[in-house]
């Protein structure tokens, strides 16, 4: 079975237990919030909505999420958003660091 984003049951459950705050901005999540910057939402990190395993399903805010959009993970880290919010390859979750250093290879 799998959510209405097509993520399935047992990726949610880890995913939501690893992520407590934002996998880019590190800021805590409230899945109980209404407030889009602490409230959390689905993330592919690569952009690719048939790869739904743990490895690619993250948990970000509505701002981080809403400023990635489609861009590449590489492309969205030079973004104005993320040097104004400080988010760079070496702040970002594991999950997140481990996508940087597979594409750096």
């Amino acid at each position: 079975m799998a959510n209405r984003w097509g993520i399935p049951n047992s990726v949610e459950l880890i995913v939501t237990a690893r992520d407590a705050n934002c996998v880019y901005c590190g800021i805590e999540l409230n899945r109980l919030s209404t407030n889009r910057k602490t409230k959390p939402t689905w993330e592919h990190i690569i952009n690719d909505i048939k790869i739904n395993g743990i490895e690619n399903i993250a948990l970000c805010c509505g701002s981080c999420n809403s400023s990635k959009g489609n861009k590449t993970l590489n492309e969205w880290l030079k973004s104005k958003y993320c040097k104004e919010k400080g988010i760079n390859e070496n702040t970002v979750a594991p999950v997140v660091q481990k996508h940087l250093l597979a594409s750096s290879k």
